[in-house]
This record gives structure tokens, C-alpha cells and sequence, in this order.
């Protein structure tokens, strides 16, 4: 099974008037979101099932990623705060070795979760994405195939 960690896009600064639930992405971030997923589909990334955490930046970033993959989004809170290898379990029970997911979430989750699967240290910046192959089901543990930086994708014109 491929995993696919996809962290949302730059959005607006948390302030008074805009608390951290309702922060949108910025122009920039839907710019490079929409350019990752084109990317991402010439890489033939196909996911079965496209989760994403309730945040309003995450719900974006991952309608533009279903848009550009003609993929059904599922608004998950298990992808919100406090998503873990758990979550990842049991999102995943039901898929086949040969299924593809992606999450569409956040930090300092994305890096813990992706480190308690491969048994190493990740940082997992806006916008990019990596893909960890499951290698054991019990316990669950993985392999990073990739990590792309958000510099990376903008690179890859």
C-alpha cells in the first residue's frame, strides 16, 4: 500500500481576526497547490481514497489536489489534530496491498506520524509531499519512497 502525506498549502497568518480553524490559503498557496497536483499527476500518483483534516486550509488544499486527481475528498477529523499511526491504521483497514490513500494535513502530525512509520526523522514543509510504501501491517511500518520539498515542485516546471 502507498501512503501519501500531502501538508496543506501556505495559508494567511493566524491573528485576532483571523483565529487558526478559519485560516484560508493565500493566493501563493493555491498557486502552488494547484501546480504540486499537476505534478503529482504526471507522476501517476492515483489515489484510492483522498482524506483531509476539517481546516479550512486543508479542505482546500485538498479540493484542489481531488479537482486535479477527479478524486471524492472525505472530510476525516481523525486527519486533524492529533492525526497519528493509528489514525492511519484504521483509515487503512479495509484498502489492498495495491491501494494508494492521501492525507491532507498538518504539522508537527505529518513529520511524527511519517517517523513513527519509518523509524526515521522527516520535516514536512507547506505544500510538500511524501510517499511511504507499507512494508508491515503488524505492527504498521513503512518505507519513504519520496519526500518533495514545496521548492522542489516549484522547480519541476
Amino acid at each position: 500500500m502507498r501512503l501519501y502525506f500531502f501538508r496543506h498549502g501556505i495559508a494567511e497568518n493566524a491573528d485576532a481576526e483571523t483565529p487558526d480553524f478559519k485560516r484560508m490559503l493565500t493566493a501563493e498557496g493555491v498557486r502552488q497547490t494547484h501546480h504540486a497536483a499537476q505534478i503529482l499527476t504526471a507522476m501517476e500518483v492515483n489515489p484510492a481514497r483522498l482524506y483531509t483534516s476539517p481546516l479550512i486550509r486543508a479542505r482546500q488544499t485538498a479540493g484542489i489536489i481531488g479537482q486535479t486527481f477527479g478524486a471524492a475528498v472525505q472530510v476525516r477529523r481523525e486527519v486533524g489534530s492529533g492525526f497519528s499511526i493509528q489514525a492511519v491504521e484504521a483509515l487503512t483497514r479495509d484498502l489492498s496491498d495495491d491501494d494508494a490513500i492521501m492525507f491532507v494535513g498538518h504539522e508537527p502530525d505529518f513529520s511524527l506520524t511519517i517517523a513513527s512509520l519509518i523509524g526515521g526523522r522527516v520535516v514536512m514543509k507547506r505544500g510538500g509531499c511524501a510517499r511511504v510504501d507499507v512494508v508491515s501491517y503488524h505492527p504498521l511500518l513503512g518505507s519513504l519512497i519520496w519526500l518533495i520539498p514545496p521548492k522542489l515542485f516549484d522547480k519541476l516546471r
